[in-house]
């Protein structure tokens, strides 16, 4: 066995976080601010990438727009956690360990386990192939240069859901002379209420996207998509939103998944079957009152925080809390320039309230700015890590404490 390899015991208590995305990066920096200066804890995070991706403005990644660079070693700088730069090729549950690389083993007291979805190429022939996805940065810039290479035709996006809207919306914006046609199942913003779901077909409608919900794709094709019932609609480009995987490494650990992959967890975000390996964002099926939560970055950070927070309580001496999470709204991009904001109750379901416009445009900008300020006053202050904007304030997060 090649490369550096780190002590599952003896003096320093090794937590390894792997995945440095919205719910890794908060874990990390949190719990090193805890416990930064403590004799006998190590952090290392451990990612693909030294740049962090904001995965919720891959749509404008892919219509050329340019992102800020955010360096995750330049923020963990000062507080005490280890980046480790690497794919994860394996996890050994029973053993304690993480294969990087397929030539490096990291071993860990504690885990915790972010490594997040990407969208589903496997559950439609020729998407794998044919099709675009949001999945990375590199993924979106193949999608910028492909669109920008194009004079005219047609730009297939293939979902309907949220993700699919924002990336229609933003194409058709960006690049007017492309026929943008939105497919789906469902009617776009179907989980609104019906202000908001008409406001948003509207803004479909004005920047010129067909929209055809209530229809299957079954197949991609390298210059069409077929539809259920034998339909073709010839494209030049094919973006696919439609779902989401998580990657198959924990039910290879040998880790308690749910159907989808994900780790199952108790009240505080350990695992049901090996419960020194803690599980957050989207890789998690965490259970609330009201069912179990869906990824979204919202629900992610949080999860992080209180993974970091439940880990310093064990380091302790004491027992972790269980964590409480409600959603607050469901923000929405049409374009650089419109935007609409649906208020939800706890679960998700939508309230009678909502913001569209400009005004809906200026919410979602403070909501949904880079987290970077947010993990910078982590590392200052480990306490603000329980706090997260809600309408433009700081709102504590139930349970986090």
């Amino acid at each position: 066995m090649s490369g550096r390899q780190g002590t599952g015991s003896g003096a320093a208590h090794h937590v390894v976080v792997l995945g440095a995305g919205y719910a890794g990066m908060a874990a990390a920096v949190q719990l090193a601010a805890r416990v930064k200066g403590r004799a006998g804890v190590r952090v290392t995070v451990v990612d693909a990438q030294e740049r962090f991706t904001e995965r919720m403005r891959l749509h404008m990644t892919a219509t050329g727009q340019r992102l800020a660079e955010l360096s995750i070693p330049e923020l963990l700088e000062g507080t005490g956690a280890r980046f480790e730069r690497g794919w994860v090729t394996a996890v050994d549950a029973d053993a304690r360990t993480v294969r990087i690389d397929d030539d490096r083993v990291l071993h860990y007291d504690t885990l915790v386990y972010g490594l997040g979805s990407v969208a589903d190429t496997s559950a439609v022939p020729g998407v794998e192939d044919h099709a675009y996805t949001l999945s990375s940065v590199q993924d979106s810039e193949l999608l910028a240069d492909r669109l920008g290479r194009l004079r005219g035709g047609t730009v297939v996006v293939g979902g309907s859901g949220l993700t699919g809207v924002e990336s229609a919306a933003e194409i058709a914006e960006r690049h007017p002379e492309l026929n943008v046609v939105l497919l789906g199942r469902d009617e776009p913003g179907a989980a609104m209420n019906p202000k908001a779901r008409a406001y948003v077909r509207a803004a479909l409608g004005r920047l010129g996207v067909q929209v055809r919900a209530g229809v299957e794709v079954v197949k991609v094709l390298p210059d069409a998509v077929e539809l259920a019932g034998g339909e073709s609609i010839a494209a030049d480009a094919v973006l696919w939103t439609s779902g989401t995987r998580v990657s198959p490494l924990a039910a290879a650990a040998g880790l308690a998944v749910d159907e989808r992959g994900r780790i199952v967890t108790d009240a505080a975000l350990r695992s049901v079957s090996h419960p020194e390996v803690y599980a957050i964002g989207d890789a998690a099926a965490i259970r609330q009152g009201y069912g179990v939560m869906h990824g979204t970055c919202q629900g992610g950070m949080p999860t992080g925080v209180h993974a970091a927070l439940s880990i310093d309580r064990v380091l302790r001496g004491r027992q972790p809390r269980p964590f409480r999470f409600g959603y607050y709204h469901t923000p929405v991009s049409l374009g650089r320039g419109d935007a609409v904001v649906q208020f939800t109750r706890p679960d998700d379901s939508p309230r009678g309230i909502c913001l569209t416009g400009r005004m809906a445009v200026r919410y979602k900008e403070t909501v949904t700015a880079s987290p970077w300020p947010t993990y910078g006053r982590m590392k200052k202050m480990p306490a603000a890590g329980a706090f997260w904007p809600r309408g433009g304030r700081f709102t504590r997060v139930r349970g986090t404490r």
